[in-house]
């Protein structure tokens, strides 16, 4: 797990480079290639976690000095791609990178199709001329891109300070901005730089050095919906069993010690048992909670997991002190503002983990494809009702609901025909007329960005609309909101964190299953239900789902004051973009009983990344 930088004709050194120090403390080296008409750069900050020896040091260049690597992130098959090559290379030493260069010398880059993984890569051909970029199936990596002033220029990095250093200058783009007031999150290419794009999940980019201007070709590697198969229900939950608990074994790859990230759930309770049964010694576990009585607490349910499953357990309480203090921290390293108040929680379990291990499983990534949202339900309730009744029950529905974000969301998408447009109506956090009303542009780029996946996957060939929701929020939220403020969160106190759930091949079979394997109109993530009750007792199974939350809705209301104070001052930099009386109507109905506490989330989160920018 590391931080990578390259570039073509930027010059790159330390002080760049160590603008990712935090990802990788323990090595570093930068290398300069020429190639054609180009200086290429390679620069990595190394945190070592397999083969820690200096046989794992990048950047990585082949014997023969034809090909450079630089790798972030973990290849959980890569001793397997290994057995596949030639039994005459002469490995250095047992590190997953030097697998992946000698892979990649054999196969190209289409060979990224067969990683089981986490990664963003850079690799370098002299003797062909080109440079390939290329970020894992389900972004679990983040990886950047620009283009500084000259078309024969790049940089790619892990995060984007870097890229923003050699820039010098930025500027918004208000269109990704619309974009992130309607999703909670820019999905890639789109960041709220209109210099700076990210690599798509699931995506290379190719760059031709052949010329004497670059060449920039994007490609997708990722494999359409698998079809469906159907299998009897003991059948579907035994390969079920035997695909999670491979993924938990493959993820514990390491030469240091691996930790959990333990909450009340049913997700992380699985993985932890599963990964527990495979070591010798307790595995330690790490747990948030918030002192007062707040419902979105876990301790109690976590501490209980943990003396069932013998765990060593550590955890931390938190409260609203310095919370904006936390949040504008979190959001100077997350580089992007989200709407996901989990970010808080997270980043003090990361903050506690990183004090005790190096490494730690998480069982994030499990909602998506498993169908555990409440939206995915209120898709399959859509199908039961008659075309002609939808308009009127939504009528219905949203005049009563306006209180419950949840079901006015559900409202606004049952009478919608257009399926991008309906998928969008349950996703939004902010209202196309809201959005308008806050910032004076229209959200162009949602509809498009999800379109795209819509028929990269081929959606259209599954029968069910809950499970096109699912296919595509599994490529889309989960990569640039959950894993993307997961990864910088952790990353930034030299933490690997590591989703089992989105495993290549667990994630395939659960795709493969019909619907009903994985919910119905009671619930959802049925089949990984039915598997832990072979593992766990009962009552961890049937918890009611707290999610990972902070109780920013009390919070919002008893810190009025000071996020009016800060929101609707009109010299700040957010002053000059939104408009402060729309604003102040959303701050007002978090006081008169509305829940608006995302909307307040994702508006501080503009606030502090703007103020950042202003500096």
């Amino acid at each position: 797990m590391c931080g990578i930088l390259g570039t073509i004709n930027v010059e790159v050194d330390d002080e760049i480079l160590n603008l990712l120090a935090h990802r990788g403390p323990d090595d570093s080296g930068i290398e300069r290639a020429s190639v054609g008409s180009f200086e290429v750069y390679f620069g990595q900050r190394r945190l070592s976690i397999v083969d820690l020896s200096p046989a794992g040091h990048q950047p990585m260049n082949s014997p023969c000095g034809r090909y450079s690597l630089i790798y972030n992130g973990e290849l959980y098959n890569h001793q397997d791609l290994r057995d596949e090559l030639p039994a005459t290379i002469d490995y250095r030493g047992h590190s997953d990178t030097e697998t992946i260069l000698h892979y990649l010398i054999a196969h190209g880059i289409e060979g990224v199709r067969a990683f089981n993984g986490i990664f963003a890569l850079g690799f370098l051909d002299r003797e062909a001329k080109t440079l390939q970029i290329a970020r894992d199936p389900f972004g679990v990596k983040p990886l950047y891109y620009c283009q500084p002033a000259g078309s024969n220029k790049l940089a790619f990095a892990s995060e984007m300070r870097p890229l923003q250093a050699i820039l010098g200058n930025t500027t918004l783009n208000k269109d990704a901005l619309a974009t992130l007031l309607r999703l909670r999150y820019n999905p890639a290419p789109d960041t709220l730089y209109t210099q700076i794009d990210k690599v798509r999940p699931g995506h290379y980019l190719h760059f031709d050095l052949g010329g004497e201007q670059t060449q920039l070709r994007e490609v997708p590697y990722l494999a359409p919906l698998p079809t469906t198969r159907v299998i009897n229900e003991n059948e579907a939950v035994a390969g079920y069993g035997g695909k999670i608990a491979a993924a938990v074994e493959r993820q514990l790859l390491a030469d240091v010690e691996v930790g959990i990230l333990l909450s009340g759930g049913v997700d992380s309770a699985i993985v932890a048992a599963l990964a527990q049964e495979k070591s010798t010694t307790p595995l330690k576990a790490f747990t948030i909670g918030f002192r007062g009585e707040h419902q979105e607490d876990e301790i109690n349910d976590a501490a209980e997991t943990a003396a069932l499953l013998g765990l060593e357990h550590h955890v931390k309480r938190i409260d609203f002190t310095d919370f904006l203090g936390t949040m504008r921290e979190c959001v100077r390293i997350v580089e992007e503002p989200l709407a996901t108040t989990s970010i808080i929680p997270m980043y003090y379990l990361a903050e506690l983990a990183a004090q005790h291990v190096k490494v730690v499983l998480t069982g994030q990534g499990a909602d998506e494809p498993l169908g555990g949202y409440v939206r995915y339900k209120s898709e399959l309730l859509r199908e039961k009702i008659p075309r002609v009744l939808r308009a009127p029950v939504a009528a219905a529905l949203g005049g009563i609901s306006s209180r419950n974000e949840k079901v006015s969301r559900g409202a606004a998408a049952l009478a919608e025909t257009d399926e991008i447009a309906r998928f969008l109506a349950a996703y939004q956090v902010f209202t196309p007329s809201e959005i308008s009303g806050l910032i004076g542009t229209e959200d162009k780029l949602s509809k498009p960005r999800i379109a795209y996946f819509y028929e990269l996957l081929g959606c259209q060939n599954r029968p069910a609309g809950a499970e096109r929701m699912m296919a595509l929020d599994t490529r889309l939220n989960l990569a640039d909101d959950l894993l993307n403020y997961t990864d910088k969160v952790t990353m930034n106190f030299s933490l690997e964190c590591r989703v089992p759930m989105l495993d290549l091949e667990l994630v395939r079979y659960i795709e493969s299953l019909p619907a009903a394997n994985k919910l119905n109109l009671r619930g959802g993530k049925l089949i990984h239900k039915q598997y832990a009750r072979e593992r766990l007792p009962a009552n961890i199974i049937n918890r009611k789902k707290k999610g990972f939350q902070s109780p920013t809705q009390l919070w919002f209301r008893d810190g009025a004051t000071e996020i009016q104070s800060l929101l609707l001052d009109d010299s700040s930099a957010f002053g000059k973009v939104f408009h402060l009386p729309a604003v102040r109507e959303i701050i007002t109905q978090h006081q008169t009983g509305y829940n608006r506490e995302k909307q307040i989330f994702l508006l501080l989160s503009i606030y502090f990344w703007l103020d950042t920018q202003a500096k």
